[in-house]
Order: structure tokens, then sequence, then C-alpha cells
């Protein structure tokens, strides 16, 4: 790749505060806002770059029925946790097995999941974090802040810095420095759900399905306009012919130009798709992802679906940049946030398990059948363009995992299988930072037995 039910108590934002049945107001937690994970509060912005905690508020005097609802979201953390297990597992044995890692183009593998499902995620736990909203200003403002700090970090981790496991140097020429990359989309997915959130929402009360969809139509209607901006671009935009220089082996020589031809308008190929002219045109053809996931097309490499040398007759375009987290694959990124948004909704204004789950369940399968007739019609599940089939797909698959570890944990209490996926829940950006900037697999391949290089890694071909 490349990197979150009985009611929850959650604390607001600073300033935010919840009546307590007349008594004292308190403080109230969160499960996160952006959907990694944490033992954080949203007060603290200091202390963590992700915000959800744990709620320890006293309950005593309080009915036994407002302590049910006041006991965490488990399943959210479940949820988060097991993304984190997908993604690790896709990214180290990923190249051992070609089957669950990304699809060369079009296709749905196990690795394509989880983008989408860490963006539903930040979706949901948004839904719960701005419940409600005293100053939208002083929201604003924190939402801000968080998505700026993720996109720090996400340069530092896949802007070119850090070079890799087996390579001891680290830098990055600013001329070539990757500009977006998987928390560079999330912040963008992030603020712009947040935004939304903040200043999308009607007033009126929530009493049934209908009643909901109508205090979020302007977020619904935000939805729309995106797929049709996307939609449109992707169609509509010419791609002219292009070219992209790569380096040759020896440092003396003139690097090597390559022509792609296109003049065509919309087709979703690997070299002419509107996605990556915009990217060429707007973040420069230098600023891409230099390890192109259509690389591993069978016209590119011989060992197709994993990379390989080239065949004799590979088109020029093999070895072309393409960032998969690019600019207009981002803006259906933002919809997989607002999809997971209404989910979060159905948590605040649904008490009851069996109308959270046929709340779920409905725009889940509906989503699923949908991206699964668009493909068949010819609008292709495609991780790498982001189509408007593949969120439906992938969000659609969100939602009905999402309930089905809701019904497990929350609804039937099977808490104990799951207590590692719920720690990886809490601790994502941990994991994610540990595992994206090496120091989890060093750690990894420092355990061996007998010799170095009887690791782990090693074992499954991804260490030395």
């Amino acid at each position: 790749m490349a990197m979150a039910m009985t009611t929850a108590m959650y604390k607001p934002i600073k300033g935010q505060e919840e009546e307590d049945n007349g008594n004292r107001n308190k403080s109230l937690k969160s499960n996160d806002e952006d959907g990694f994970g944490g033992d954080h509060t949203i007060v603290d912005d200091s202390k963590s770059f992700i915000l959800p905690t744990h709620s320890k508020q006293q309950h005593h005097q309080q009915p036994k029925q407002q302590q049910q609802q006041q006991q965490r979201l488990v399943s959210l953390d479940v949820f988060r946790g097991l993304t984190v297990a997908l993604m690790i597992l896709v990214d180290d044995a990923g190249g051992v097995l070609p089957a669950i890692n990304h699809s060369p183009w079009n296709g749905l593998t196990l690795a394509d999941v989880v983008m989408p499902f860490f963006l539903f995620m930040v979706g949901a736990s948004l839904g719960l974090t701005y419940k409600k909203l005293p100053s939208k200003a002083v929201a604003t403002r924190k939402a801000i802040l968080r998505a700026l700090k993720l996109l720090v970090i996400g340069l530092f981790l896949q802007g070119g810095f850090l070079h890799g496991l087996n390579d001891l140097t680290f830098g990055v020429d600013m001329v070539q420095i990757r500009w977006m990359g998987i928390l560079q989309r999330i912040a963008i997915g992030y603020l712009i759900g947040a935004m939304c959130e903040i200043w999308l929402k009607g007033d009126n009360h929530v009493a049934s399905g209908l009643s909901m969809l109508r205090k979020y139509q302007l977020q619904w209607g935000a939805v729309v306009v995106l797929v049709s901006l996307y939609l449109s671009l992707l169609y509509g935009l010419y791609v002219p012919d292009w070219e992209y220089e790569i380096p040759v082996a020896a440092s003396s020589s003139s690097p090597k130009t390559f022509r792609v031809k296109c003049g065509v308008r919309g087709t979703t190929g690997s070299a002419c798709s509107a996605v990556g002219m915009i990217d060429r045109t707007v973040l420069g053809i230098q600023h891409l992802y230099r390890k192109p996931i259509y690389a591993r097309t069978k016209a590119c490499s011989i060992n197709s679906p994993d990379y390989g040398p080239l065949p004799p007759d590979a088109p020029s375009w093999c070895q072309a940049p393409f960032d998969p987290e690019g600019l207009l694959s981002s803006v259906m990124a933002i919809v997989t946030c607002l999809v997971g948004l209404h989910y979060g909704h159905i948590i605040v204004h649904f008490k009851e398990h069996k109308d959270r789950i046929l709340h779920w369940m409905i725009p889940s399968t509906c989503f699923v059948v949908l991206g699964l007739v668009l493909d068949l019609s010819g609008m292709h599940v495609n991780k790498a363009l982001y189509t408007f089939s593949y969120m439906c797909v992938t969000a659609g698959a969100a939602g009905i995992v999402f309930t089905g570890i809701y019904l497990l944990v929350d609804v039937c209490g099977f808490r104990r299988p799951t207590l590692v996926l719920e720690w990886m829940g809490m601790h994502a950006l941990m994991i994610f930072i540990l595992a994206t900037s090496n120091v989890l697999p060093v750690v990894m391949q420092g355990f061996y037995w007998k010799q170095p290089g009887n690791n782990f890694l090693r074992l499954i071909g991804i260490g030395r």
C-alpha cells in the first residue's frame, strides 16, 4: 500500500460540552476523528495527530440503560485494527503472494480494500466526533491543523526521505519529492469530511432513515457534486501525447526519453487516462510515484502479475511514473469518507442494534450491487483510478464487514478473540509509522535462528 454497537461517550473538541441529565456538564471522549486510533483526548492537540480515547467516566447513580449507552464502541477499533493487519500482510507478503497484492490495473484484490476501509472509518469517526458543535469556527481551525499534521507526516514517510529496508541512506531531493501518498489522501478526505460535518448539516430531529437523509441532504449533495466532477473530468478531458525521461545506468549518459502517444478522450487505460494527465500537469511528472502499478501488467512484465523484466514488445509507457494516490482519484476517495460519515450518523441517531444493522446493510448491499453492475457495464473496478464502481464496491464491502464486526463484538460480546485487533486499531497511526519507516521490519529482521539470514522477513522473501 501503502497507510477503524452500543452507543459510546465521546469527548468533543475543546469548548464542547454535553448535558448530563441536569447534573454538571461533563467532557466526553471520542473514538477518534481521522480514523486511526490512539489513546488521546481531542482537547489536547499537542499530544497526538490522531485523537481517539477511552471514556472512563463515573457511572454510579445512573440508570443501567444509560451506562450501557456510555460504553465504547469496540467494533470501531476492531475494524480499524483489522485494516492495519491487512495493510501489514499485503505490504510484507504481497511480493511473495501476488494474488493478494494490488491488482495491476482493473480488478480487485485483498490489498485494494485497505485504503477505502481506512477512509470509511475516517468518515464514521467524524460522525461521532462532531455530534455537537457549539463553536464551528474552533472546530474548523482544529480540523485544518490536524489535516496539516497528517500531510507533514505523510510527506516525511512517503515523500522519498526514507530509502527502503536495505538502504541506510536517507534524505530527499526536493526536485523529485513525492507530494501525494497514503496519509496525504487520508488528510484530504478527513478535512473535506470534517468541513461537511461542521457546516453542512441541518437542525431537524431524526426519527427515521428518511428524516436522517433530510438532515444531511447538503452532505449528499456534496457527494453528487464530487462524483459528477470526477466523472466529467475522467471521461471529458482530452489527453494529448506526452513524454517522460528515465535515467540510464551510466551516470554520464543523458536520460532516455520516451514518447507516449495518446490523443484520446475518455479512456481509462494505463497510459492515457485523465487521472495521470492531471497529476503530470499539476504536480509535475518528477513528483509522481516512480514504481507504477501498471508495470505489473502483462504488457509490461513477463512475470505479471508481479514486477519483472520488460517483454520485448513492451509499450513506451511501462516505466512512466504514475501516482496511485493522485489528485483526481482523491476526489472519489473523499466520497468514500463521506459514505463512512453516513454510517457514523446511524450510530448517533439510532440506538437499537436491529435499527443500526438494518440501516447499514441496506446501503451496503446497494453499493456493492451497483458497483458490480457498473463493472459489468464497462466502468471497471480500478483502484489506481479510484473509479466510481471501485468506490461503490469497496464502500459497500466496508459497510458489510463493519456490520459483521459490530454484530460479533458489540452485540454478541465476542470481544476476547479480537483484543489484538482492538489494540492495533487504537494505535493504528503508530503502527503505520513504524511499518512505513521500516522500524518494524528492521526489528522483525533482528530476530533470527542461528544465522542473521534465517529471519522471518527473509523467509517470506522481503528481507536479507
